[in-house]
């Protein structure tokens, strides 16, 4: 028996379903979505800093409860948490950063492909004719 070639309208589904699915993956965020991810994103160095100032306060009130000081500790423990939270901070921020340039570059390299791939099939095609 000879083989049936595939059916034309079941390949033409198929390449229907692989368009929608490469559209929907290079569709751009709508505003709201964007929206809630440069929020979460605050929130994410709010509680870093707020974090650091907490474990700074509990240490240096548990420290001057042990030694019946006066908050000398606290103060120092406050202080040395809102350092460390401002730290952790700006590191956040710093690979938010390297993320989204990195995010940048991929897309630029892609649209360049895609550019430079045109005109190259267009003069393909003039001297094909």
């Amino acid at each position: 028996m000879p083989d049936q070639p595939p059916d034309p309208s079941a390949r033409l589904d198929a390449l229907a379903d692989r368009i929608a699915a490469a559209k929907q993956a290079t569709a751009p965020k709508t505003h709201q979505q964007e929206h809630y991810s440069q929020a979460n994103l605050a929130w994410r160095m709010v509680i870093e800093l707020v974090a650091g100032l907490a474990i700074g306060f509990g240490i240096g009130y548990g420290l001057d409860r042990f030694f019946g000081t006066l908050p000398i500790f606290l103060v120092l423990f406050v202080f040395a948490g809102l350092a460390a939270g401002v730290k952790t901070m700006l590191r956040s921020a710093r690979e938010i950063q390297s993320a989204l340039t990195a995010a940048e570059i991929d897309s630029a390299a892609q649209a360049a492909a895609k550019n430079s791939a045109a005109p190259a099939a267009a003069k393909n095609g003039a001297t094909d004719g």
